[in-house]
């Protein structure tokens, strides 16, 4: 009997398990997890933390779930693993013995070295308890200041002030992550939080969080070449994210930004696996290994990590990555490459705001695409594409959704849109409806 060992209780940890489950139904499985809630919708956390949806809503797999399948879940930290001996050792003193072993440990927010960084009422979304902190203190307070980019900040600063609290929200550079967004869209963004009430300040940066008591009470700042003074009771960071390799590291796996693995996500070690956002996995359109931390990619290379644990030959194939999620009160899909510059290895992001990626964020978005743009722009819609000569390649759509379906399938199964391209690419013509055109028949011809 096969004794299988998965590191982490997220969406890759989770997703892992049913799939040895289903090719191995007598095996032992245990999910080492050192989150008390165990599995839960982490993308959901900024619904729960404006108030939109309950906390229960959270929670699609209930303890009767991982009971009915024979999946014990141990809440422990693993402290180190002995890849030679077969085992990990828990924060306990106990160990434990594998024959398959999954780190599916995520990565964990980057808080910056700045004076008053441990006080009460610094925060980050990165838990559960995370957002549980934050609803507990906005309860109290009058005003926050949050500071990076990426999704993660607007659903700090949306969520807080959804919650009435008056909210500053840094910029260090002169628009929203600028690494992703172009300039109309980063606009699109800030035009939403300016009308809800948060105070966008640009070219700024934290100097020290000032504290009393062991609490937060304001912060000081540089805005452009002045001294900036700002009494507030949170400070909430969304600067990036670092995937959890300390694990792998003690191991001897090799690592880069995360931990890296081929195409069945077995790392150095055959026996060990790694997926979700710990996992470096190789991009076949830019022969590089990437990192992504979005949840569809989570729950598929747990997936498929799972099948080869439990004997599996199954390839993992990264493909354009895309989520769909809400900036500025607008609905938006990213899809592939929608990179304007080729940038260097150290600064592959980009942007002042972010090291490295957010959650639900990817490192291909930042890829250059070599292709051409085409764009629209009316109102609170916006499509910007980028084509090659036969495909598409990336696009952004924000506001109206109806053709974001479509243009994940067309760049995912690289469709040939030559036909089209250059009416896509001419100004006086109709982009929405060429692609509504094109979308039309080819739907027909493919029914």
């Amino acid at each position: 009997m096969a004794n299988y060992i998965i590191v982490g209780s997220g969406a890759a940890g989770v997703a892992a398990a049913g799939a040895i489950r289903r090719e191995d139904p007598h095996g032992n499985i245990i999910v080492f997890t050192n989150d008390p809630y165990v599995y839960y919708s982490r993308p959901g956390l900024a619904y729960l933390l404006a108030g939109e949806v309950p906390q229960n809503q959270l929670f699609p797999l209930t303890k009767e779930y991982f009971h009915g399948l024979k999946i014990q879940i141990i809440k422990q930290t693993v402290q180190s693993i002995s890849p030679v001996q077969h085992l990990v050792f828990t924060s306990d003193g106990k160990n434990f013995r594998y024959d398959r072993l999954l780190l599916a440990t995520g990565a964990t927010a980057t808080l910056p070295n700045v004076p008053g960084i441990n006080l009460a009422g610094v925060e980050k979304l990165d838990t559960m308890e995370d957002a549980e902190s934050i609803i507990k203190n906005t309860r109290k307070a009058k005003t926050a200041v949050v500071i990076g980019g990426g999704i993660t900040a607007l659903e700090l600063a949306e969520g807080m002030a959804a919650c009435d609290v008056k909210v500053h929200y840094f910029l260090r550079g002169d628009r929203y992550w600028s690494s992703v967004l172009d300039e109309t869209e980063s606009k699109m963004v800030e035009k939403h939080l300016t009308d809800i009430g948060i105070q966008i300040h640009y070219f700024t940066d934290l100097v020290e969080i000032n504290g009393k008591n062991g609490k937060v009470r304001g912060i000081t700042a540089k805005e452009k070449d002045n001294r900036v003074e700002i009494d507030c009771q949170i400070v909430a960071f969304a600067i990036g994210i670092k995937p959890r390799i300390n694990l792998a590291v003690q191991a001897g796996l090799k690592t880069q930004r995360g931990i890296l693995v081929d195409s069945e996500l077995r790392t150095s070690q055959a026996d060990i696996f790694a997926a979700g956002d710990v996992a470096q996995v190789y991009d076949q359109l830019s022969d590089e290994y990437l990192v992504d931390s979005l949840w569809r990619p989570a729950i598929e290379q747990g997936w498929t990590a799972g099948l080869n644990m439990a004997g599996g030959n199954y390839a993992y194939v990264k493909k354009y990555p895309f989520n769909v999620t809400r900036l500025g009160g607008l609905i938006t899909t990213i899809i592939g490459r929608v990179g304007k510059e080729i940038l260097e290895e150290k600064t592959l992001n980009g942007d002042a705001d972010v090291l490295g990626i957010m959650r639900g964020d990817s490192e291909v978005w930042r890829k250059q695409s070599l292709g051409m743009v085409a764009q629209t722009y009316q109102e609170d819609n916006r499509i910007r594409l980028y084509i090659n000569e036969n495909n598409l390649t990336g696009a952004i759509v924000m506001g109206d959704q109806t053709l974001s379906r479509p243009l994940q399938i067309l760049i995912r199964e690289k469709i040939d849109i030559s036909l089209i391209r250059e009416r896509l690419l001419d100004p006086n013509n109709s982009l929405v409806d060429t692609l509504n055109y094109f979308w039309e028949e080819y739907s027909r011809n493919h029914a």
